[in-house]
């Protein structure tokens, strides 16, 4: 059993914003498989639930007129994994959303609730940021948008106001447009594990394959929040296709991350991690991208 004061059902987004205004005490839940957790384990016994999980408004995956992608809040990761709109310009996205727990877990967990748990771990996060995610906010007040980057305060903690939701995660069209991508999630188990490191890169590369044009590089669990690594992608800008040039953007990350020691791992091994798993990160963003080292 779960110890819960009582449970809201929004019947629409702005309806859910309204039950936050009234009962500021109450928690968001969309797919449950943080907030139960958190319920059964004493952390939020006794609280109060609007729920969002009947709002299919806030479910799927649309390429909009202007080229962006606009991914609902409450679309759970197997559909994420399976949409055919990011399997076709944003796969590194469902390939992020696949490493999340099992089958079961990526029915009922949503990209809303993976990003907007603050978390450093979460999977999804490194690849949105990466690939220059911005969050969609509804309150009182309307709507608004937040760069991902600025979606992230502090560990646990987002700019999400208690009475706004997130309704979606747009990607502009120039953040996809002829970039190719890879996240590697590094965990001790390879399924239902959570990240002891998480690495996403992308590339845009010149037209005649030779030079990268563009990289992004990302990291989850190299700081307290999901970050990019503006030295490494500096480092990369203007450079020929080369090992060198991976090597060098790779060693510039260490500059950029700031990870810490856990019972999972050591700080020490988690800086090993950053540079390796950018290396091979960006070595098969530039391979998918059609580019040969």
């Amino acid at each position: 059993m779960y110890d819960i004061e009582a449970l809201y059902e929004a019947e629409s987004a702005a309806h859910a914003v309204e039950l936050l205004r009234e009962h500021p005490e109450a928690h968001i839940i969309a797919g449950g498989s943080d907030v139960l957790i958190e319920i059964r384990e004493g952390k939020l016994a006794g609280c109060s639930l609007v729920s969002i999980q009947k709002l299919d408004e806030l479910r799927g995956v649309i390429l909009n007129g202007d080229g962006s992608i606009r991914i609902g809040s409450m679309t759970s990761m197997s559909h994420v994994a399976a949409d055919p709109v990011i399997q076709k310009h944003f796969a590194v996205l469902g390939e992020a959303a696949s490493t999340i727990g099992g089958p079961q877990l990526r029915n009922i967990a949503t990209i809303g609730g993976n990003v907007c748990n603050g978390v450093t771990s979460a999977d999804t996060a490194s690849t949105l940021m990466a690939w220059d995610g911005v969050m969609e906010y509804l309150g009182l007040s309307g709507t608004r948008r937040v760069p991902i980057k600025e979606h992230y305060v502090s560990a646990g903690k987002t700019s999400l106001a208690h009475s706004e939701i997130l309704l979606a995660v747009i990607i502009p069209k120039e953040s996809y447009e002829n970039c190719f991508g890879h996240y590697i999630k590094y965990a001790m188990r390879e399924a239902l594990d959570i990240a002891t490191l998480g690495c996403s890169a992308n590339v845009r590369l010149s037209a005649d394959k030779t030079w990268i044009e563009r990289l992004r590089l990302a990291y989850g669990v190299a700081g307290p929040v999901p970050l990019r690594a503006p030295g490494a992608e500096a480092a990369a800008a203007g450079k020929p296709v080369s090992e060198a040039s991976v090597a060098e953007a790779a060693k510039a990350a260490l500059d950029d991350v700031n990870p810490r020691t856990s019972w999972r791992a050591s700080r020490e091994f988690r800086l090993h991690l950053a540079e390796e798993l950018a290396r091979r990160a960006i070595r098969e963003s530039i391979r998918r991208a059609g580019g040969s080292i």
